[in-house]
């Protein structure tokens, strides 16, 4: 039986040397007629991949919204697509914080196909820059708390 710590871990991915790990298996509603991932659900992984690492820092969206009135929103995204995913295959969204800046942070994901015998190949790299606004859709610093957090990802 899985503990529920375990099962937690999971959920949330894990950290290692400071880059956060999210596994995610590729179902059908991910792909196309052909079973091939549609493009823009790279991106859906990727959201996920961070709001994860952020989690995992003890920051939830929804709390960071209803307490504070803040929230991040992507400002840039750039996106390269070397290899597709399929049907069924398991991926891992790799995530490492790139910059940090007093009102946004930059992210730099890969997203990996999980093959036998540790084989992986890169599917996606992509890059994202991330702003914190408050209620008025206005960029506003980050939280002293989440900013340390953040940051501290740099270092590891």
């Amino acid at each position: 039986m899985i503990s529920k710590i375990e099962s937690k871990h999971r959920l949330n991915g894990w950290f290692e040397n400071g880059e956060h790990f999210l596994p995610i298996r590729v179902y059908y509603e991910d792909t196309d007629a052909a079973g091939i991932v549609y493009y823009a659900n790279y991106l859906k992984y990727a959201e996920r991949a961070r709001t994860e690492m952020i989690r995992f820092l003890g920051v939830e969206n929804r709390q960071l919204m209803s307490e504070k009135g803040l929230a991040f929103v992507v400002r840039r995204c750039m996106a390269e697509y070397l290899q597709p995913a399929y049907l069924d295959d398991e991926v891992t969204v790799c995530t490492r914080i790139k910059e940090v800046g007093g009102a946004s942070f930059t992210s730099v994901q890969k997203i990996i196909r999980n093959g036998g015998n540790l084989d992986e190949t890169l599917l996606v790299k992509l890059e994202i820059y991330l702003a914190c606004i408050n209620k008025n859709q206005r960029p506003v610093r980050m939280p002293a708390d989440i900013s340390n957090a953040v940051t501290g990802l740099l270092a590891a």
